[in-house]
């Protein structure tokens, strides 16, 4: 579903992402883990190309996001690769319901009255149907980032991102987003991940990505991850989560 080939990316002289190659299997679950500024924000951005690369190939479902494309076929593409920020990022003068209604109607010329059936739908997929005319202010940080995962799965993408989709929210609000995280993953939804969520990595991925310094170090399924790092700095980043 997704390839990356030879991916570097740089910021001036900084050498952000260097000569990544890994792909995400339809179906599968990604998390990509390791610590801050290893370049797992910037890696998940490249892939509906809100962060340019300066050299290699990235695949999303045959399609070259990269390559030289109109703004019409950039959003296109956009619209099929499902994507949740850390910052939820919903638009504070539409409702719950509006917000998830917006993309399909624009994007894809969805009916008025087939987009709301179907935000409803999704609003109590994720357990918000009593929200639906609540505007972002009013609700908590978790509802707005379960309103913000309906609004990505509105445009029925084959597949969906997730940039560190708890780590704006208070503890106690954390377990509902990863809930329905979760129940995707159940479902088979292709999911690529960047979290500090280590129980949600060692109980819902399918693979594990470790990044240190812009590359990929360590790719294992979360059993052989969590019980036996083979690099030395995965090691020491587990051994530094058990000591908190």
């Amino acid at each position: 579903m997704i390839k990356f080939s030879n991916i570097n990316k740089w910021y001036g002289n900084y050498h952000a992402l260097n000569d990544i190659n890994a792909e995400v299997k339809k179906g599968e679950v990604v998390v990509v883990c390791g610590p801050s500024g290893s370049g797992k924000s910037t890696l998940i951005r490249t892939v509906n190309r809100l962060e340019e690369i300066q050299s290699g190939q990235l695949l999303f479902d045959g399609h070259d996001v990269h390559a030289p494309m109109s703004s019409t076929e950039l959003n296109r593409l956009r619209g099929r690769i499902g994507f949740v920020f850390q910052s939820f990022n919903l638009f504070p003068h539409l409702s719950a319901l509006e917000n998830i209604m917006l993309s399909p109607m624009r994007v894809l010329g969805v009916k008025r009255a087939d987009a709301k059936a179907r935000a409803m739908q999704l609003l109590e997929r994720v357990g918000l149907a009593d929200k639906a005319g609540a505007y972002p202010l009013q609700l908590s940080g978790g509802q707005q980032q379960r309103v913000a995962i309906a609004r990505a799965l509105a445009m029925e993408p084959p597949a969906m991102l997730f940039d560190e989709p708890t780590s704006a929210l208070d503890p106690e609000m954390v377990g509902e987003v990863l809930a329905v995280m979760r129940s995707l993953a159940n479902e088979g939804m292709t999911m690529m991940c960047v979290t500090h969520e280590m129980n949600f990595a060692r109980e819902v991925a399918d693979r594990v990505w470790f990044m240190d310094a812009g590359r990929i170090i360590e790719k294992a399924d979360p059993k052989a991850f969590f019980t036996r790092p083979e690099h030395p700095r995965a090691q020491r980043f587990l051994s530094d989560l058990r000591a908190h």
